[in-house]
């Protein structure tokens, strides 16, 4: 794998995961046997809807399906065996050393819970702390978010935020318990270009501060090489390439550059996008450490 000075111990290390859901008739392999490692860094992991990249995501914090069938022979957080943790271990880590920031707000915000009373929630769940304690340190989470007028928008309910706000009370609600790991799924789609940067400006000012490492799921390969260190490009579960996302452009598998053929660009303007082609043979390669450097 890639490796830099922030990865000297990964916090997740994974090796042949494998997720599978029993059918009547025959079983669906969604990931098929990728090996990773995160450290204290922004990985991104990319590939097209049913790549498999929210299934491992979710396999991490052990929130898949009760049919999905998990096998590996390894995953580890921070040296902790995932696989045989209990749930009365995996309640531990949950929110407070990996968190989830999911997709739209609006759906992963409590309706009829006010911004603040939820955010103390997140923060008083793992840590003994009295109210006062807890909202004190929710409304400097909303003001290290950039909010302004942070006492207004503690008191609001979620309806009554911007789907940007929606967005940094989130990520205040998962960074303030202060984990070491935060998985991101799509955490900005649902925004416009401009919000979506000041976002991830915020997050990744949060993240640099804390030290924090990153799992960042997301469609958009620009986004992800602009933003991450590192790049894992995912096709039918398997992992194609993991590569510096500086180095994206340069890319060698098929897949990859079929990926970055498709996206459109103003200083080469086309009649036509190319649709990316798939080659069975891709699911037979052992690609999980293609282009690895030691």
């Amino acid at each position: 794998m890639y490796w830099t000075r922030a990865m000297d111990r990964p916090l997740i290390a994974i090796e042949d995961l494998r997720i599978r859901f029993p059918g009547a008739h025959r079983s669906n392999d969604a990931v098929r046997g990728i090996s990773f490692t995160i450290g204290r860094e922004k990985v991104g992991i990319v590939g097209e809807s049913g790549s498999g990249k929210s299934l491992t995501g979710r396999a991490i914090l052990k929130l898949t399906p009760n049919s999905a069938r998990i096998t590996a022979r390894r995953m580890e957080f921070d040296g902790i065996d995932l696989l045989s943790a209990s749930e009365r271990q995996m309640r531990s880590i949950r929110g407070n050393r990996i968190s989830m920031i999911l997709q739209d707000p609006k759906f992963s915000l409590n309706p009829l819970m006010r911004v603040g009373n939820q955010i103390i929630e997140a923060y008083r769940l793992h840590h003994r702390v009295d109210v006062g304690e807890a909202k004190r340190r929710a409304l400097a989470m909303l003001e290290a978010v950039h909010i302004r007028e942070p006492e207004r928008v503690f008191r609001q309910f979620p309806h009554e935020v911007s789907g940007g706000m929606g967005q940094r009370i989130m990520i205040a609600m998962m960074l303030i318990p202060e984990p070491d790991l935060i998985i991101a799924d799509e955490p900005t789609s649902a925004l416009d270009v401009t919000v979506r940067r000041q976002v991830l400006s915020i997050l990744d000012e949060l993240l640099t501060r804390r030290g924090t490492g990153l799992m960042f799921i997301s469609h958009d390969l620009n986004l992800v090489a602009d933003f991450c260190d590192r790049v894992l490009v995912m096709y039918a579960g398997r992992i194609m390439e993991d590569i510096p996302a500086r180095d994206l452009h340069k890319a060698q598998h098929p897949y990859t550059r079929a990926l970055l053929d498709s996206l459109p660009r103003l200083d080469h303007p086309v009649d036509e996008l190319k649709i990316p082609s798939r080659d069975p043979a891709w699911l037979l390669e052992d690609t999980a450490d293609e282009g690895a450097v030691a």
